[in-house]
């Protein structure tokens, strides 16, 4: 039989084995400071933050955190005054730029037109020379000479057609103030004398404008056709897309009168 005594020893043995590997284990003393510095840590933190914002607030504050009611209500209004002050100079720098756009474009079209103006009576003086559509006519005397009258009325007729520019033998810019007279030409033949120009036949007529139209103002009755193939002259009519006009007046000089600025 076993031993009272030893099965009592090494059950009590046992126990004490058991017991020593279920029981909680104490905390490592090198955790708990670590733990402890980091939640002071914190708490610093917050406490710093805290103390920052409220100086800042402290100091955004501290300029109207003193004023009365009244004080702030003049300041509002002040700031209101200001408000309406800064509007109404806005208003009137927008009104200005407005009328110094509206002043400068009716400035270019002034100028526009103007410029406009001076080239159309740069053309109709003779002053420069044109290019454009028109027709070119030919007209050759007879037996006889073609008269002043017949001429004179030719080119009538066509500036009534809107004829822009006319030269003839490419000598004589023909404009409202050119004259005709019967006299010798070059040649010492009768002939025509335009501008203080002797010019013979055939006379070559070119006219920048709508060709059709000039054309047309030849051919009606008792027109210019007629009357000079009555004198005995032949007349031909050629229609050309672009004919230049080179030969140009110099405008006589003024003794009183100056241009306007």
């Amino acid at each position: 039989m076993p031993d009272p005594d030893t099965g009592a020893e090494q059950a009590r043995a046992g126990t004490g084995t058991n017991a020593g590997a279920d029981a909680p284990r104490p905390a490592s003393p090198a955790r708990t400071p670590v733990r402890t510095q980091l939640v002071v840590a914190v708490i610093l933190g917050l406490v710093g933050f805290g103390a920052i914002t409220q100086i800042r607030s402290h100091e955004v504050d501290s300029s109207y955190s003193g004023l009365r009611e009244q004080d702030l209500i003049d300041v509002l209004e002040g700031l209101a005054g200001t408000t309406q002050r800064t509007q109404a100079q806005i208003d009137e720098l927008i009104r200005t730029r407005a009328d110094l756009r509206d002043a400068t474009t009716r400035r270019r079209a002034a100028l526009e037109q103007a410029r406009g103006e001076a080239d159309d009576l740069a053309v109709l003086t003779g002053t420069v020379p044109v290019t454009g559509p028109g027709i070119r006519l030919t007209i050759t005397a007879g037996e006889q000479p073609v008269s002043v009258r017949a001429m004179l009325d030719t080119v009538q007729e066509l500036r009534t057609s809107g004829a822009e520019a006319i030269s003839i033998n490419g000598e004589v810019r023909v404009v409202a103030q050119t004259a005709f007279a019967e006299g010798p030409g070059p040649d010492g033949t009768d002939g025509l004398v335009v501008d203080g120009t002797a010019l013979a036949s055939p006379y070559v007529v070119d006219v920048i404008g709508a060709p059709s139209t000039l054309e047309g103002a030849l051919d009606f009755a008792l027109g210019p056709r007629m009357q000079l193939e009555g004198e005995g002259a032949t007349l031909t009519v050629e229609q050309l897309e672009s004919l230049d006009i080179d030969t140009v007046r110099r405008l006589p000089d003024t003794e009183y009168a100056q241009p306007d600025s």
